[in-house]
């Protein structure tokens, strides 16, 4: 079983009508190229660009009943191709920065929000969002097959717990909406990531000039190390440049199950008695 992933590493086109035109334009591009998959950046009704007073923040929300969202349902059993569409989601007391992921026949997945909020106490960070409560995994129908799946949504990535739940959870790929500058350190966390629990992970981000944002979405594919090849293999299977486009890559998830069957990183001699302090603080 291969999965093709595509990045929709866009600039905003501007209103909440705009971007639904134009995301539209590039999930019907990446079907064009044989995608199973099309992933958003993060927040992608806004274009990460939100007010921080009250009443304007609400105004921006959107529900995850919307003609926004529903839309990209619509699509997405069009199409025949999974979407994890991206949102600040109109929730109470707060707006949540949340990700929609519709299967191929434009039924709802699940609706994840993202669980570590970027809340430096800075003005301009996500201190006036409520944060999720849960790492979720669903069994993904693709059409070659069921993939297991999970997300976390950019600062989510830079806490190791983040991948573990959802790999103790069953999760094979996560798709991961991103808004913020990937440098080798952050391209690290997520080749970490794939590596100590085995599995996939699918990050789209926002191109420059985008604020604060660079491009250089990526697919690392978790396996380490394959019979007949000597030492260890790059898990990186993709990674785009800086500027815009829709891009395309293949995962091989049957390699990576075999690797998983056969390898000990992630379930295999864990001692979970000993873990108690991660939850004390």
């Amino acid at each position: 079983m291969k999965l093709t992933i595509a990045f929709l590493q866009l600039l905003p086109a501007g209103s909440l009508e705009e971007n639904m035109e134009k995301g539209i334009m590039a999930c019907r591009e990446a079907k064009e190229k044989g995608a199973d998959i099309a992933l958003f950046p993060e927040m992608w009704s806004c274009g990460y660009a939100f007010p921080h007073d009250e009443a304007s923040l609400r105004e921006c929300a959107i529900s995850c009943e919307s003609f926004f969202v529903n839309r990209f349902s619509a699509l997405a059993a069009e199409l025949d191709m999974a979407i994890a569409i991206t949102l600040l989601e109109q929730h109470e007391p707060k707006p949540r920065n949340s990700v929609c992921l519709f299967d191929r026949h434009g039924k709802l997945q699940y609706r994840y929000a993202k669980v570590h909020t970027c809340n430096f106490g800075e003005p301009d960070d996500e201190g006036v969002l409520d944060a999720g409560d849960e790492f979720i995994v669903a069994d993904l129908d693709t059409g070659n097959g069921v993939i297991k799946v999970g997300s976390m949504i950019c600062y989510d990535r830079e806490f190791p717990e983040s991948a573990r739940v959802l790999m103790l959870k069953g999760a094979e790929l996560l798709l991961v909406p991103n808004a913020c500058p990937m440098e080798i350190n952050r391209l690290s966390q997520l080749r970490g990531r794939a590596y100590e629990n085995m599995l996939a992970i699918a990050t789209c981000n926002y191109p420059a000039p985008h604020p604060d944002c660079n491009g250089h979405s990526t697919l690392f594919d978790g396996v380490v190390y394959l019979p007949g090849l000597p030492g260890s293999r790059d898990t990186c299977v993709f990674e785009a440049g800086e500027g815009e486009g829709v891009f395309t890559a293949e995962l091989d998830v049957d390699r990576l199950r075999n690797y998983r069957k056969n390898e000990v990183w992630g379930f295999r001699n864990r001692r979970p008695e000993l873990y108690g302090e991660l939850t004390k603080r």
